[in-house]
């Protein structure tokens, strides 16, 4: 079941949201926790069972580092207790992943036959994984309390609004939530809008977007040119914006629903001048994890030259790899692992004497080039295409491209401004000639409006994928 469904919004959210206001909030949590497991076995029922693993193993896991540090203090103990912990949860999630692509690369190395084994991948299991891994981690820290009540931990790791894209919530994002917390008129009315917004984001660009890459993608060479190349590869870049921020909207708007305050997960990436600052304002929640629980315990850059190279490697090629098992994830991290490196090292202080347009560009320039080395996930699909962006084995433009740039043109610059801060300046400056009552009710009318048109095209069945499933 995903947030932008007809399932979700008309039956499964209403009958969630009345009887949660209405019982006592004693037993919150648990009402939560029960709906949350309903949610994920709407779309994964046999995996409910890991899911309820990794929660109750890393429950017993926090519950351990207290015993271990309060009542018989052994540091040797809690380290065993979070290598476990970090083995097991990084076993689950490799052999469910993983497992398969490993095969196959033995198998094309070695030219052995290994039966693959078909493995379904448990939607959400990168997102949950971490999560309960920084729980155990920070227990031992001592960054966070060991949360002693099963179903309150429970309800955190398997809470639908971010279960199964994120944003990456820490414990500690929301440990003064989790046992305390009020819903309030004012947040229930924040959240909705928050969620038309990301649910407007999702139906109205992402798919519209998706639906015009898909037809580009699919083409014969003999259609093809230099100029659709590259207007399938601004709308994927589109398309993964508005599907994946769209999808944060709308688990940070539930989770207000549910009184809970979620991080923000998206900064308006394509508005950064360097590829540093794209990586400080897109998927921040797991830029931000790895930042925390890889590289900085690496060494991060307080070390020599050499480790820092490879510090960034490992988290690149991690963060690659975390997305999917295909070399053409691990290609995209060790891609921005270069870009990320060669810029912090020789290109820093250079990019900041260039004109502002030109920092933009150069950093949309190889955001765009990465997206297409993200998206080609079949073998020879990345070559194919790199070529017929510079023209190769293509023309530069023919009548199809002439045709798609035409008729796309004005949703293209609608979706270019929309994806950056411009709107959102402009109606601060306009905001001074009204009131804050007229402002807020023309918000609404704008939510409602957002609302409807998504509505009117989740009924007509329209083109509808979630990109981040895969994950």
């Amino acid at each position: 079941m995903v947030f932008s469904s007809i399932v979700f919004l008309c039956i499964f959210l209403p009958a969630i949201l009345i009887p949660y206001y209405i019982c006592p909030v004693r037993i919150r949590n648990f009402f939560l926790l029960i709906a949350s497991l309903l949610f994920y076995a709407w779309g994964e029922p046999t995996y409910v069972w890991l899911l309820l693993f990794s929660t109750v193993f890393d429950y017993l896991n926090g519950r351990l580092l207290e015993f271990f540090h309060l009542k018989r203090p052994n540091h040797t103990a809690r380290r065993l207790i979070v290598t476990l912990s970090i083995c097991v949860n990084l076993g689950l999630l490799c052999y469910y992943k993983y497992a398969d692509f490993l095969i196959e690369t033995v198998n094309l190395l070695s030219g052995r036959n290994i039966s693959l084994l078909a493995l379904t991948l448990p939607i959400g299991i990168s997102f949950y994984t971490f999560q309960t891994m920084s729980y155990t981690i920070d227990v031992c820290r001592q960054k966070v309390p060991v949360q002693h009540n099963l179903i309150s931990f429970g309800m955190y790791v398997c809470m639908f609004p971010q279960l199964i894209a994120g944003p990456i919530v820490r414990y500690r994002d929301v440990q003064s939530e989790i046992d305390s917390r009020s819903v309030s008129i004012a947040n229930c009315a924040s959240g909705i809008r928050r969620f038309c917004i990301g649910l407007g984001k999702k139906v109205l660009f992402a798919n519209q977007i998706g639906i015009l890459w898909n037809e580009i993608s699919t083409l014969p060479a003999s259609e093809m040119s230099a100029a659709l190349a590259w207007l399938g590869a601004i709308s994927y870049m589109f398309q993964i914006y508005f599907d994946f921020s769209g999808y944060s909207d709308m688990a940070i708007g539930l989770g207000e629903l549910f009184g809970f305050h979620f991080p923000e997960n998206f900064h308006y990436p394509y508005e950064s001048k360097s590829i540093s600052e794209f990586w400080r304002r897109w998927h921040m929640t797991l830029s931000g994890w790895f930042r925390e629980y890889v590289y900085i315990p690496l060494g991060g850059n307080r070390v020599s030259f050499f480790r820092q190279f490879l510090n960034l490697l490992i988290v690149w090629f991690l963060t690659g790899f975390w997305h999917g098992a295909g070399w053409n994830f691990i290609l995209w991290g060790l891609y921005f692992f270069l870009l990320l490196f060669f810029e912090k090292q020789y290109l820093y202080k250079k990019l900041d004497k260039l004109p502002s347009i030109l920092q933009h560009l150069y950093a949309l320039f190889w955001i765009l080039f990465g997206w297409v080395i993200f998206a080609c996930d079949q073998p020879g699909m990345l070559k194919d295409y790199l070529k017929m962006l510079i023209s190769i084995g293509v023309p530069a433009i023919n009548q199809l491209a002439l045709y798609k740039w035409t008729a796309n043109a004005l949703f293209l610059i609608v979706l270019g401004i929309s994806s950056t801060n411009l709107l959102k300046n402009a109606v601060r400056k306009i905001s001074v000639y009204f009131s804050d009552s007229v402002l807020l009710f023309l918000h609404d009318i704008w939510c409602f409006i957002v609302l409807a048109c998504s509505l009117a095209l989740l009924v007509n069945g329209s083109y509808n994928p979630f990109l981040y499933f895969r994950f």
